[in-house]
């Protein structure tokens, strides 16, 4: 089991509040961009940050033997695949099905970190990350699992269920790797996420339209915070927590995500949602009972 130290806990709580704002802003990007571009653009520009700062480094990826196959095989279940799926699935499903399905990531990390990343998988751990799933679920609401008429809702639905487990796989793969540079390690996952999204955005929606000063400047925030610096996060997590750990924010999101849109955009909260608040932090004491024990100094 890896030493939770409260910087982790700190980043954790930071990508919550980070990812959940993004929906907010991506809301307002896609007044001005369609939904393929938007991808490309705001990894793009997050790939070129890093890419810059990890030049002013040196450009060090491996400190030890390399191994470029398995980074790219990150990159492209990390990056790549899930944007495409997630972005083609939410054609033929509703934007709830999609959440219930990102909060799903735990419970396929929850095996897959027992046999492959020497984090075991405990009867407390797996009761709290089923907890705190239903904690999402209830917050969503039930219109996550109505139909939307959609002749491909099966394969929509199909779609976001892979986009999550390809996140599964690459948190497990990520934790797995041999010592690296965080910041390099970053940058290359959002270059190779940048290689794969251009060219389907190309063929989905043709070539990049022109777009406003605004719609720009939401891209260079989408690009800056919520994936250059979430990302590089999302990389020290994993490597210094586990991947059981970092799955933690797929609860947060939806609590934030839910609490922007009240604040900033007048949308209604739901009537359960302390009700869905209180389960998702149930689970998370649950399954991470031991860490929080450490980090307070609880006997």
């Amino acid at each position: 089991m890896p030493e939770i130290a409260p910087r982790y806990w700190a980043m954790v709580a930071a990508l919550g509040l980070t990812w959940g704002g993004t929906f907010m802003v991506v809301e307002l990007a896609l007044r001005g961009i369609t939904p393929f571009w938007l991808a490309s653009g705001r990894i793009g520009f997050a790939a070129l940050l890093l890419t810059a700062v990890w030049g002013l480094r040196g450009f060090q990826l491996f400190k030890e033997r390399p191994n470029w196959w398995i980074v790219v095989f990150i990159g492209v279940l990390s990056s790549t695949l899930p944007f495409i799926l997630i972005s083609w699935g939410l054609q033929h499903v509703t934007s709830g099905f999609a959440g219930v399905s990102m909060s799903a990531i735990p419970l396929m990390v929850l095996p897959l970190a027992h046999f492959f990343a020497s984090e075991p998988l405990t009867l407390r751990r797996l009761i709290g990350v089923v907890i705190g799933f239903f904690g999402v679920a209830l917050l969503i609401g039930g219109q996550a699992f109505e139909s939307n008429g959609s002749d491909l809702e099966w394969a929509g639905r199909l779609t976001c269920l892979t986009a999550a487990a390809c996140y599964a796989v690459s948190s497990i793969s990520m934790r797995r790797l041999p010592e690296v540079d965080s910041v390099g390690l970053a940058a290359v996952l959002l270059l190779i996420g940048t290689l794969g999204i251009i060219p389907a955005a190309w063929m989905v929606e043709g070539p990049p339209p022109v777009i406003s000063s605004e719609t720009w400047m939401w891209l260079a925030i989408l690009g800056l915070i919520p994936t250059a610096g979430a990302n590089l996060l999302r990389v020290l997590v994993i490597r210094g927590a586990g991947p059981t750990f970092m799955s933690l924010t797929n609860y947060l999101v939806p609590v934030c995500a839910v609490f922007f849109g009240a604040v900033f955009l007048s949308e209604a909260l739901p009537g359960t949602l302390l009700w869905a608040l209180a389960l998702i932090l149930a689970g998370v004491a649950l399954s991470q009972y031991g860490a929080l024990k450490r980090l307070f100094g609880w006997t």
